[in-house]
């Protein structure tokens, strides 16, 4: 019994070694500013700019494939902010930037038929089936993937509701 617990301690301990000491000679650098683009984003990983998640996006901006507008769910903001961070120029006008919003269902509307909650990258929608669904607002990062699946339209898109969390103090105006 101790042999075992021995030997397979002094294996474990070897192989983590190994593992470290590989780590440390394979290891693959990597892009910063893909990395710092990736922090910028909100993390959603909706696939609402065309790329598979946040990090496809980074890589597309870091290579100058994509625009640093092609993030919606960042909005005006984290456009201005990424283009800031690379030196470019960018035209915001274009984009529509309504702040962040939260799907919300309308319970008399809802049938149940989760197709919504499958759809959803964080699982912010609440429910089983057959039974009215809910939407966790701390959970909802606002990607609308859910309401184009809603065959009942009972999820709807409304703006963040401003609570004790989540108020800000708005600027003061300029003289």
């Amino acid at each position: 019994m101790i042999a075992a617990i021995l030997s397979l301690t002094i294996l474990g301990a070897a192989l983590g070694i190994i593992l470290g000491v590989a780590n440390k000679f394979l290891q693959v650098e990597g892009n910063p500013l893909v990395d710092e683009l990736i922090a910028m984003m909100p993390g959603s990983n909706c696939g609402q700019c065309g790329f598979p998640g946040c990090s496809g996006a980074a890589t597309a901006i870091a290579d100058g494939s994509a625009a640093p507008t092609c993030c919606p769910p960042g909005g005006k903001s984290l456009a201005a902010a990424i283009a800031a961070k690379l030196g470019l120029t960018v035209d915001l006008s274009a984009m529509s930037d309504d702040g962040p919003k939260i799907a919300v269902v309308s319970e008399e509307l809802c049938i149940g038929c989760c197709r919504c909650s499958k759809v959803c990258p964080t699982d912010a929608i609440i429910g089983a089936a057959k039974q009215v669904h809910n939407v966790f607002r701390e959970a909802c990062t606002g990607c609308s993937s859910c309401i184009e699946k809603c065959p009942t339209e009972a999820l709807v898109m409304k703006p963040v509701p401003v609570t004790l969390q989540h108020w800000v103090m708005p600027k003061p105006a300029a003289a």
